[in-house]
Formats: C-alpha cells, sequence, structure tokens
C-alpha cells in the first residue's frame, strides 16, 4: 500500500470518528497540502513533525476538529506557521475567505505556493506582525503561540463585533482565563478528542464584550 493511500485511510478513518464528512476532492487536497508540505520542509524546516502518517493526526485532524466550530464568511488564522489550522479549514469550506498571517519569511513563502498550487482562491497570505493586521473577521483561530492576554492584545482588534475567537490549547488554562483582556468573555469550552492523539486539546471559544453605548 503506498503511503499516500496509508494517509487516506487514518485521515478518512479520524473524520468518521469527529463526525466530519468531506467530499474525496477535499480529501484529496488535503494530502496534496501535506505531500507539498513535506517536499518543503526537507529544506524549509516548517513543521518538527516528520511522520507522514503523524502529520495526518496532528496537522490535519488537529485542525478539522475544529471545523464545526467555526461561523461567518471570513477567517484571519494567526500565527499560521505552515497553515494549521488555516490551510485544511480553508480547503473544507471553500465559501471562507481565510486570511493565513505569520512574520516568518520561509514560512510565508511556502504558504503562497500553497495557495497557488491548491488553488485556493478564497486564501491570502498576510506576511507581518499580527499587531500590524488590519480588517475584521467573524472568526479568527489561533494555535498556542502565546497566552491568551497576549493573543488578545495584538489581534482583539481584529474580530468582529458578534465574532468567535478560537483559541486552541491543551491543558484548560484557568491561569489564561483569569487574567482575560477587558472587553473580552469566554462564551464557551470544548473538549476535543483527536482521533491518534493522546493528548489533551480543548478549544476556548472568546467573544467580544458589546462596547458601552
Amino acid at each position: 500500500m503506498s503511503i499516500r493511500e496509508q494517509m487516506r485511510q487514518r485521515l478518512c478513518a479520524g473524520l468518521a470518528k469527529l463526525d466530519i464528512e468531506l467530499p474525496n476532492s477535499v480529501i484529496g487536497q488535503q494530502l496534496d497540502y501535506l505531500e507539498l508540505l513535506i517536499r518543503w520542509n526537507a529544506s524549509y524546516n516548517l513543521t518538527a513533525v516528520r511522520d507522514p502518517l503523524e502529520m495526518v493526526t496532528r496537522h490535519l485532524l488537529d485542525s478539522l476538529a475544529v471545523l464545526p466550530f467555526v461561523r461567518g464568511s471570513s477567517l484571519a488564522d494567526l500565527g499560521t506557521g505552515a497553515g494549521i489550522p488555516g490551510i485544511p479549514l480553508a480547503l473544507a469550506r471553500p465559501d471562507l475567505e481565510v486570511h493565513l498571517v505569520d512574520s516568518n519569511g520561509k514560512k510565508a513563502r511556502f504558504l503562497r505556493e500553497a495557495v497557488r498550487q491548491l488553488k485556493l482562491e478564497q486564501a491570502r497570505v498576510i506576511e507581518g506582525r499580527v499587531e500590524a493586521v488590519s480588517g475584521r473577521f467573524d472568526c479568527i483561530t489561533a494555535r498556542a503561540f502565546a497566552s491568551l492576554a497576549d493573543m488578545l492584545d495584538w489581534g482583539g482588534h481584529l474580530l468582529a463585533p458578534g465574532g468567535r475567537w478560537l483559541a486552541l490549547k491543551g491543558k484548560f488554562p484557568q491561569d489564561e482565563l483569569d487574567h482575560l483582556p477587558t472587553g473580552f468573555r469566554l462564551a464557551e469550552v470544548h473538549e476535543i478528542k483527536v482521533p491518534g492523539l493522546d493528548a489533551e486539546r480543548h478549544l476556548l471559544v472568546l467573544e467580544r464584550l458589546p462596547e458601552p453605548a
């Protein structure tokens, strides 16, 4: 069995456990993305994960586990790195306008190539620091590149009124929640079981409080 077929089987089995259905064409695109990442990773060191099957678990399934919680028509993925979770989400939601934000030049070059090869016409790469980005987005994703307080200080201005900030964390970060910046609240907490990943995963849904009249 080819490594791609093994990757496909692991992805499909994981999606079934997550109760997420994707068309075969999109599953193929997800694998195309991983194969591109594997090629670039040999020279650019974009991710510490080297094993293709582990990449399916840690990059695709870990990203797609938050798909049911994405709302609205626009998403900014802050500190996206090699495009996690922004690119898997963009492939799964072609109607979603996705902005991939990262300040690392090597990673931004990979992101632009991935967007071109995968024909992600609704995706845009922004090479720069989070605090310098402008615009408002219905949904923001951010893997644990900083504390909640720092992430909101740097990128809170990007959250549209009524929008959702999806903070992906490992263990439940009560100490970070105790120091949320003024103007934001914790709306929902979801413990996510990523198939094949023996680690805690918590999705925190944060919302901006209405501004005083």
